[in-house]
């Protein structure tokens, strides 16, 4: 088998869409906006076999050190058949190879692969695992990251994915998500919210940072999710939804409403039921009203959602949104969007990308996240989680004490200034 240093991009990307195991953050797209927005330098790796055929690649992220060495992040793992031995096998070895020639640290991996089945409350249960495949990396020499439950790893270690072939049209698969998603989805359409595609991400850096704010969280700077915009838009592997409102419109639609309803009841035209409900419906109007009329008459982006997708495998990335979204059921719309439109284009899934593997944990805003997530139905997925393929062992015991002095020392030296 040849080993391939700098594999090409062509290449790579037809062998990724027919590779079952395949994930968006293995993209080039991923890899260009990983590089142009934080620093980390992109190679793209093979393996061929004996008759020139791509049996195994993978994107590498590379990480400059301090003392001129360096460390790479393979981010969702390789693109191979983990339950191919002998493939695996040699690719490991080449990699070891290729990371001294680097003078790397290490290489970390976290392969999207399913570790075992578990029940709501993240308890293995009877059903498909991937021991032998874990203890095969392990013999191989990959030391395992420990099973996280939370986000404290590169990326999540447990999911909500539904399959998408299991289903014959979508009202089978609305009949699988919960009662209380579907009955806030439907009220969303009493607001008449307006669902596009995203030209720009302007409103989403916008209604993220709002986000950040407010659940307290760091996520990515404006830049980055710029660059990511413009470098899917050349691989055509992402997608924005925005849900937009109009407040005048609404206002007017409300108080008319409400006239419509003062008069009924005036003239005694309701029937028995709408009499018992009047009430509350003008107090919901009332309040529908002062919500929107004060601000103004234009168009707002009230909650913005980004997907990436491969060939078979569709992703809700990230979301921006503000206090009118949860106001107006919007959140749920966006979600819901982006099912119908993995859905009718055919994926064979979606995945909500990320969830914690402590239902009841309280950390920050997670639990209420899972929760959430939970409403969608599909399977809570558990993945094997992050291995290390380490060089030099020295150094990666060290490298965790040397990051911390180097970056206090850098943001010192920043203060000084």
């Amino acid at each position: 088998m040849k080993f391939i240093e700098n594999l090409d991009e062509l290449e790579y990307k037809k062998f990724l869409n027919k590779c079952p195991y395949n994930h968006f953050l293995q993209s080039v797209s991923w890899g260009n906006t990983s590089e142009i927005a934080r620093k980390q330098k992109k190679t793209i790796v093979g393996l061929k076999d004996d008759q020139g055929n791509l049996v195994a690649a993978g994107l590498l992220l590379k990480r400059v050190t301090p003392f001129n060495m360096c460390y790479f992040y393979s981010s969702r793992g390789f693109i191979l058949d983990y339950n191919n031995k002998e493939v695996l096998a040699a690719f490991t070895k080449e990699l070891k190879q290729f990371l001294k020639k680097e003078n790397a640290i290490y290489l970390k991996i976290d392969p999207e692969i399913k570790y075992q089945t578990i029940d709501s409350e993240a308890n293995k249960i009877d059903g498909e695992n991937n021991y032998e495949l874990f203890n095969n990396l392990i013999k191989l020499g990959y030391k395992h990251q420990g099973f996280n439950k939370l986000h404290e790893k590169n990326e999540p270690r447990y999911t909500f994915r539904r399959n998408l072939k299991a289903y014959h049209n979508m009202e089978e698969i609305n009949e699988s998500i919960s009662k209380n998603f579907m009955k806030a989805l439907k009220r969303s359409y009493n607001y008449d919210l307006e669902v596009s595609i995203a030209d720009n991400l302007e409103d989403f850096i916008k209604l993220n940072e709002h986000n950040a704010k407010k659940d307290g969280f760091n996520g990515y700077p404006a830049s980055f999710y710029r660059t990511f915009f413009e470098e899917t838009k050349k691989e055509g592997n992402a997608k924005t939804f925005n849900i937009s409102l109009n407040p005048k419109h609404l206002t007017e639609k409300f108080t008319k409403e409400l006239d419509e309803l003062n008069k009924a009841i005036e003239n005694n035209t309701l029937n028995k039921k709408d009499k018992g409900n009047a009430k509350e419906a003008i107090a919901r109007l009332e309040k529908d009203i002062n919500t929107f009329k004060d601000l103004g008459d234009k168009d707002l982006v009230v909650c913005s959602m980004i997907c990436g997708f491969t060939k078979n495998g569709y992703w809700t990335l990230y979301i921006g949104n503000d206090n009118i979204a949860e106001y107006t059921f919007s959140v749920n719309r966006v979600y819901y969007e982006a099912i119908l439109d993995a859905f009718n284009n055919g994926f064979d899934f979606i995945d909500l990308f990320g969830t914690v593997g402590d239902p009841h944990t309280n950390y920050k805003n997670t639990k209420t996240l899972h929760e959430y997530k939970n409403r969608f139905g599909g399977e809570y997925v558990e993945f094997i989680g992050e291995f290390d393929l380490i060089n030099k062992p020295f150094w990666y015991h060290m490298l965790p004490i040397i990051l911390k002095v180097y970056r206090s020392f850098t943001k010192l030296l920043k203060k000084k200034r």
